[in-house]
């Protein structure tokens, strides 16, 4: 029997110049993720729709939770396969389309991680363990459009 739990965050919008939304370009599209007892994460919307280049948009946050629950996941699967990786990089692309009415999805990601193994590991299985990882990630089991991985090794001695 699955076993059932709740995820939760704390969005507060930072955007308010004093007018609220009276208008369109009257407010910013700033927000921060803060929950108690955690850093605050100030955030701004993507900047091909006038946000923040400098702040995380929801489309870094998807494909950055993507990437890091690919990792943990296959650092598991590494460990109880004998694998001894020590050090892991993940340069995720999301390849993603907008509609002419700004509606937007991602349509694709590509997870390219640059993994150290120790001398000695089986590069074929460290290989194929990412494969695997999909059968466990919380999150690459509910997006919706397909994740494929690039994955380099670099050998080092022990």
């Amino acid at each position: 029997m699955a076993k059932l739990h709740d995820f939760v965050s704390s969005i507060v919008w930072t955007g308010n110049r004093g007018e609220g939304t009276r208008s369109y370009k009257g407010y910013d599209r700033t927000w921060d993720i803060a929950l108690p007892g955690k850093d605050v994460v100030h955030c701004s919307n993507d900047p091909l729709l006038g946000g923040d280049p400098a702040r995380m948009n929801p489309e870094d946050l998807l494909i950055s939770a993507l990437s890091a629950c690919h990792m943990l996941w296959y650092l598991h699967l590494a460990s109880n396969a004998g694998i001894v990786v020590t050090g892991y990089r993940d340069d995720p692309v999301g390849h993603g389309e907008t509609l002419p009415n700004g509606a937007g999805r991602f349509l694709s990601a590509v997870l390219r991680p640059s993994i150290s193994v120790q001398e000695g590991a089986d590069l074929k299985l460290a290989t194929e363990l990412h494969e695997k990882v999909h059968d466990f990630c919380f999150i690459a089991r509910s997006v919706n459009f397909p994740v494929s991985y690039e994955p380099t090794f670099n050998v080092v001695a022990r």
